[in-house]
């Protein structure tokens, strides 16, 4: 039989791949799977058990949130042999399995990582050192993802994201920025800035296919929000971005293979809904279709 990997993130959607887990596991036996159970107790477990285990695997199936999804994207980037990826969403606002047409019900998508067809990701190396699977991103918005507490999240869901900025409304830091990408230079004070290879970010904003936004073409999608010059202002800015409008002076949205961001301090930014850490220069590189995942597109 084929030899497949379940690596499980148990504090992920409040735990709740204990209710699916019988079904899953017949449903890889059937798709012609032996399987092995590892789970993660902390923060880069996932990358280490990826990388160590990739080679001795047919499949990986990984289950928690997206930032369970990135660290073992990270983890197989270091393998030599990287095999099929397959994901079960069990985290807040899950932006990859939205983009990637997977159910959220665990039972169903532990079929598709089973058995769906393997299609190309496109992966982002940031600062050479770290990777990330669909958002690096700075500014409003964008903390929460890291500094809110996992049971908050699980509670509150989307809602955390909107709570957390109505909070930091009357504080928001602008950050001046040389944005160099592939067709010129950008600069600015910007509020906001994301490099994404995804449909949707945080559940909230989405990035249709008609804007050209693709999985697996060596492009990112970079959002970028000028500070606004009133509470007016940010109002539309945050109609405009829900509504899916990016044809204002306020709003930029551009396609590029890389981009080189410079700041005059450091700035905090998140990669997948984690801490990424602050830096003064950052340069996101595309790396095409760098891994193959199990989806139903």
């Amino acid at each position: 039989m084929k030899k497949l990997l379940l690596l499980i993130n148990p504090n992920a959607g409040k735990g709740g791949y204990r209710h699916s887990l019988g079904e899953t596991l017949m449903n890889f036996h059937r798709a012609g799977f032996s399987t092995t159970v590892a789970f993660t107790d902390k923060h880069g477990d996932a990358p280490r058990i990826a990388a160590e285990m990739a080679e001795d695997f047919d499949r990986i199936v990984c289950v928690g949130g997206d930032g369970t999804l990135s660290e073992t994207v990270s983890g197989l980037m270091q393998a030599q042999r990287r095999p099929v990826l397959g994901y079960i969403p069990m985290g807040t606002t899950n932006d990859c399995a939205t983009s990637l047409g997977l159910s959220h019900d665990p039972a169903l998508a532990s079929r598709t990582a089973a058995a769906g067809q393997p299609v190309a990701l496109d992966v982002g190396r940031f600062n050479t050192e770290k990777f990330f699977t669909y958002v690096a991103a700075f500014g409003a918005f964008t903390e929460v993802s890291y500094q809110t507490p996992q049971d908050q999240k699980n509670a509150l869901g989307k809602f955390a994201y909107f709570l957390d900025g109505v909070t930091r409304l009357p504080n928001l830091t602008h950050r001046w920025a040389k944005v160099e990408h592939d067709g010129g230079v950008l600069e600015g004070d910007f509020i906001f800035g994301s490099v994404t290879n995804s449909h949707s970010v945080a559940g909230i904003i989405h990035l249709k296919e008609d804007v050209g936004v693709a999985l697996s073409d060596g492009l990112f999608e970079v959002l970028l929000i000028r500070t606004p010059e009133s509470v007016l202002q940010l109002g539309a800015i945050v109609t405009d971005l829900l509504g899916n409008k990016f044809d204002r002076d306020y709003v930029t949205l551009l396609q590029s293979k890389n981009v080189r961001f410079t700041f005059r301090e450091q700035v905090s930014w998140t990669l997948d809904g984690e801490d990424g850490g602050s830096h003064s220069e950052v340069l996101c590189e595309n790396i095409p279709q760098a891994v193959q995942i199990a989806a139903n597109l």
